[in-house]
């Protein structure tokens, strides 16, 4: 297992504000399940991306659970941790694994989030006849957020942050 720097821990941190800031700034209430559309994916699709399965899984997980503890949604944190730690992680696991476009494991780990969510929603908090009322809303969230880290993605890892990242773990 490779040593965390303080340059990576710094950089994993800021993914998890930034994830948490994204996913406060924007929230359209979903009534019918008392939770929210947001644009956090974005960042931590991109974490995913740039960083890998482990720092997508922790940043998805972190970020955007600290934003439902932080805006009064307690009650979906848990689910939120393991739900968008998952989306993080597949996106981060496709991409380091596989030969797909990045493009595509994107919008992979954004379907993830909406599904995982169906799941949670109708097994654990409501019903599945409830838990479909956010699977479409979520569906366009994961993929607006696969397709603003698509965007995002290519630039960023034309940087240098990022550039000297990929040198230093190979």
């Amino acid at each position: 297992m490779k040593k965390l720097t303080t340059r990576d821990l710094t950089i994993l941190a800021m993914f998890i504000a930034l994830t948490t800031v994204a996913t406060i700034l924007i929230q359209i209430p979903i009534p019918a399940t008392k939770g929210y559309l947001n644009i956090g994916d974005t960042i931590l699709i991109c974490a995913g991306l740039l960083l890998g399965k482990s720092a997508g899984g922790i940043v998805g997980g972190l970020g955007s659970a600290l934003a439902d503890l932080i805006t009064g949604y307690t009650f979906y944190a848990p689910i939120t941790l393991v739900v968008k730690g998952l989306e993080g992680f597949v996106t981060g696991w496709l991409r380091e694994k596989t030969s797909l476009h990045f493009t595509l494991c994107a919008v992979i780990g954004g379907l993830v989030m909406a599904l995982g969510y169906l799941l949670a929603e109708g097994l654990i908090l409501y019903n599945f006849g409830t838990a479909i009322l956010s699977f479409v809303p979520n569906i366009l969230q994961g993929l607006a957020g696969s397709i603003l880290a698509s965007l995002l993605y290519p630039v960023l890892s034309k940087t240098s942050i990022f550039q000297n990242l990929k040198k230093a773990s190979h």
